[in-house]
């Protein structure tokens, strides 16, 4: 960890990373833009998150899975993109595409079409032949509800059908799946996907702030967290470090005594 050293923190795992990742949101950034983030933040980012089929149209693609591999921040294309490939029958071709172009790994998702768990997993274990997979559990429609073991087993089934990861469904607005509309966090979900799997394996997406140093305070530093803007990278580390007010009270050390008490 990179500090002067003269403060007690919490303890924190070092990249490469299994647990603790962050997982970033581009949602469609300049070359020369993530560059600088990643100079100044790149140690605290593991995954980064082509959003949509922003990868299917970004000019400076080959560049940038160039300098996320130099700062080993893994790379990612949305899952939108794959589903609508797998709908068109081409997702044998967006597989070679992400191959050859440097993705290490993809997401597979089914929010945007219709898909079957069956046929969900059946993508997974195919991706999973080649590519570090991140599924994606949960409903994008905010009317739409999941009971809370009804997600535990949809994780369940997809970390047995190859994914290495499984992502809990936010959205880039914190305001659908894992959320309340306000934005509130539906702590019944996050205790039953914690209570059903080990939470190293799953990834929050949480793109608000307050969501954030919810889950850091609820499960510590070492908690997955997506959809973090690239550039609230380095703040998002500093809630896991106990370095701000949100955070401080759930994982600072105990006082040191006066002198003389």
């Amino acid at each position: 960890m990179v500090g002067p050293g003269f403060l007690d923190l919490p303890s924190r795992t070092v990249k490469p990373r299994g647990t603790g990742i962050t997982h970033a949101l581009d949602k469609g950034l300049p070359l020369g833009y993530c560059a600088d983030l990643l100079e100044s933040g790149g140690a605290y980012v593991d995954v980064w998150k082509f959003g949509w089929g922003i990868s299917y149209l970004d000019q400076h693609l080959a560049a940038k899975l160039e300098l996320l591999a130099r700062h080993r921040v893994l790379a990612c294309p949305g899952g939108t993109l794959l589903e609508i490939a797998w709908a068109q029958g081409r997702a044998g071709a967006f597989f070679d595409w992400a191959r050859a172009i440097g993705f290490p790994c993809v997401e597979v998702s089914a929010g945007t079409v219709s898909m079957t768990p069956a046929q969900k997993q059946d993508l997974i274990e195919e991706a999973a032949r080649h590519f570090i997979v991140l599924s994606e559990v949960g409903l994008k429609d905010p009317a739409a509800r999941m009971l809370p073991g009804q997600w535990a087993a949809a994780v369940s089934d997809d970390l047995t059908a190859g994914a290495t990861w499984v992502l809990a469904e936010g959205r880039a607005s914190g305001t659908v799946g894992l959320y309340h509309p306000s934005g509130a966090v539906r702590e019944d979900i996050v205790a039953a996907l914690t209570a059903e799997v080990d939470p190293g394996l799953i990834v929050f997406e949480a793109p608000r702030e307050g969501q954030q140093a919810w889950f850091v305070a609820a499960l510590g530093p070492d908690v997955n967290l997506a959809n973090v803007a690239p550039a609230d990278a380095l703040g998002l580390e500093t809630l896991r470090l106990s370095l701000r007010a949100d955070t401080f009270a759930a994982g600072a050390p105990a006082p040191v005594p006066a002198r003389g008490t």
